[in-house]
């Protein structure tokens, strides 16, 4: 348990070979810096693991955590998909260079044009609903459409209820005991159907839900095949592998996890002859979490009732904390062997109350121009980020091997009137 950090002899934080110290004066605060190697150590970790014990084996980036382009061409260098749940992922992950056959297209609540972009894209399609389905069939030339369901497995699993995707509360997905008649009235509507997808949740950090979950969808794309003789392409089990936030936490044994879960895969494989599909996965925050840090200046030390640090960073920046009450590691990166001392609120610069990184943190003594690294700030961070309070969002940094470049220009006050539109009327 516990993270390790690489501190120099300055005692200065290090992120992919760079002293944070000198990022942030190169480039300012509030910033995003992200470590490229860890993103493809990541990817790599997951793919070896699985693809050991199941060959056809392939990761569908969920993308919808960070969709920074040389985050995706990184990705897509590295031989991976895409999970996109909009058309604007679709529009990303083409530009980023993936071939539309590697982007599965699972939307919630999608209007009609949405679908059509998606078909003149030429990704695959992952439908959410008999609406949507019905829906599909209407539109012109989509006879002989592959396309694959998404099934709520009725197994739910993630770090806040919010996360949960999977279940009797969840909006996502056709009902499991439907499943048999969405297949029958794709093929009667003139559609192949290829695959079959679930999601339970995210932020899982043990394989018991989601042995569960693999077990359900399997025994559903069983019944599947038994009551339509469709066969399978593609098996997709969604994302969700959690990484530690907190350094109690233990991280999840990826070896022992693969090993379970591509051992009962090809287990139901055989029971119900479906054949040799493509296994799938669709981590995010797995891939990119860990791989990034936001840096933040203090700037206020404030005794009121409580002990404040406050910093150059809001919700607007890092929205976790405040939206799903998330814990997020900070280290005084200027200081980062330093002994923890004192208790400390770290709050934002957003004129909200709800605006803080942590409560009495335990923390060394801080000082006014105090540079803290917020762990883990990879994944639905810039992704989830606003120009709330009429703040401009941070630029983001990659590292590799010790250099920095710019992937996104940190927004100026122009920024902030982008698209806005005063009336003549109006005009002074």
């Amino acid at each position: 348990m516990g993270f390790d950090l690489d501190i120099n002899e300055k005692g200065h934080l290090m992120i992919g070979g760079a002293d944070t110290n000198q990022i942030a004066k190169d480039y300012g605060t509030p910033l995003y810096v992200m470590d490229e190697n860890k993103i493809r150590e990541n990817y790599r970790k997951i793919y070896r693991a699985f693809s050991k014990h199941y060959a056809d084996f392939q990761i569908f980036y969920a993308c919808k955590a960070n969709t920074n382009l040389a985050i995706m061409r990184i990705l897509e260098e590295e031989g991976s998909g895409i999970d996109a749940v909009s058309p604007g992922e679709i529009y990303i992950s083409l530009l980023a260079g993936f071939d539309a056959n590697k982007v599965l297209y699972t939307g919630n609540n999608i209007k009609d044009e949405e679908m059509r972009f998606a078909l003149d894209s030429g990704v695959r399609i992952n439908v959410d609903s008999i609406s949507q389905l019905q829906r599909l069939a209407k539109i012109p030339n989509t006879e002989g459409l592959k396309i694959s369901f998404r099934v709520n497995p009725l197994v739910g699993a993630g770090h806040h209820e919010h996360c949960i995707t999977g279940g009797e509360m969840s909006k996502f997905g056709i009902k499991e005991n439907e499943a048999v008649k969405a297949y029958k009235m794709a093929q009667d509507l003139g559609f192949e159907p290829v695959g079959i997808h679930a999601h339970i949740g995210s932020g899982i950090l043990e394989s018991e839900p989601f042995m569960l979950a693999v077990e359900t969808l399997m025994d559903i794309a069983g019944e599947i095949y038994q009551n339509t003789d469709i066969e399978f392409e593609f098996i997709d089990f969604g994302g969700g592998l959690g990484i530690p936030y907190h350094p109690d936490e233990n991280e999840l044994d990826l070896e022992n996890f693969a090993w379970e879960i591509t051992g009962l895969f090809k287990e139901k494989l055989d029971y119900y002859g479906l054949g040799k599909p493509t296994m799938c996965l669709e981590p995010g925050r797995y891939i990119v979490g860990n791989a990034s840090y936001l840096l933040t200046k203090v700037n206020t030390l404030k005794e009121s009732y409580r002990k404040f640090a406050g910093v150059d960073a809001g919700f607007n920046t890092l929205l976790r904390p405040s939206m799903y009450g998330s814990y997020h590691h900070i280290i005084v990166a200027n200081r980062a062997h330093e002994a923890t001392v004192e208790n400390i609120d770290i709050a934002g610069n957003v004129c909200e109350s709800g605006d803080l990184f942590a409560r009495d943190r335990l923390l060394p003594r801080l000082k006014e121009g105090d540079l803290l690294a917020i762990m883990n700030a990879g994944a639905y961070a810039f992704s989830m980020a606003s120009q709330y309070n009429s703040r401009p969002r941070p630029a983001e940094i990659l590292i590799k091997k010790g250099d920095g470049e710019i992937i996104r220009e940190r927004e100026t006050f122009a920024d902030l009137l982008n698209k806005q539109i005063l009336p003549p009327r109006l005009l002074k």
